[in-house]
């Protein structure tokens, strides 16, 4: 019975989920879910993307938290529109709450929506949002094994972002480990190292971004 519970609640986020594609689909707006472990660099990493698009890219951001709005007004600085979804003791976004995200912005004014997920490496992996693409990030603080510990995440992934990449000298990581745990788990997924600190990655990952709104 508690198998069927879950099942349940699955699909019925899946559901809501295709409906957040559908509207998304209807405005012409590429909606990007970044996931992460917390202090990977999403956040950083859009403060110095969303002005990189340039304006015909017009993006907006949902942010998802437990508590507080500091990341939301970090963004709000460089996005369109910027709403943030405080889910208490969750541990991840729900594509219901997504939803309610959507009905705060105006979709027609919108390129790119990025979705900011709870930091967690778990719970996201799980719930579908509607979103297009999804993006993970692993930074070189975490250590080079995360890949293998936490398999579900890096499967889904449309494209790994190995960020932090300015303190490789300092802190041990092996770059091959992490390459050779991508290649058991996913094929498909470019994996591009970057630095949101001194610039270096984000050239290949503008790119990467533009060629799905071309898709």
């Amino acid at each position: 019975m508690k198998i069927q519970v879950v099942e349940n609640v699955l699909k019925a986020n899946d559901a809501i989920a295709s409906a957040n594609r559908q509207r998304l689909d209807a405005a012409n707006v590429l909606a990007i879910n970044l996931m992460s472990a917390p202090g990977s660099g999403k956040t950083t990493l859009l403060e110095k993307t969303i002005p990189a698009v340039g304006n015909d890219s017009r993006c907006a951001v949902l942010v998802g938290d437990l508590q507080t709005t500091r990341d939301a007004e970090r963004l709000g600085q460089v996005a369109v529109d910027t709403v943030q979804i405080n889910t208490g003791t969750g541990c991840h976004l729900s594509a219901a709450q997504v939803a309610e995200g959507l009905n705060a912005l105006d979709l027609n004014r919108l390129a790119i929506l990025f979705i900011e997920n709870v930091g967690n490496m778990v719970c996201p992996a799980a719930f579908e949002l509607g979103e297009h693409v999804k993006v993970v990030l692993l930074s070189i603080a975490e250590g080079d094994d995360k890949v293998a510990k936490y398999p579900t995440l890096f499967q889904q992934a449309d494209v790994v972002l190995l960020t932090k990449i300015d303190l490789s000298e300092i802190l041990e990581f092996n770059h091959d480990r992490v390459r050779d745990d991508l290649s058991r788990l996913n094929t498909r997924a470019p994996l591009i190292e970057i630095s949101s600190k001194t610039g270096q990655g984000m050239d290949r990952w503008l790119d990467w971004l533009r060629e799905q709104q071309h898709q």
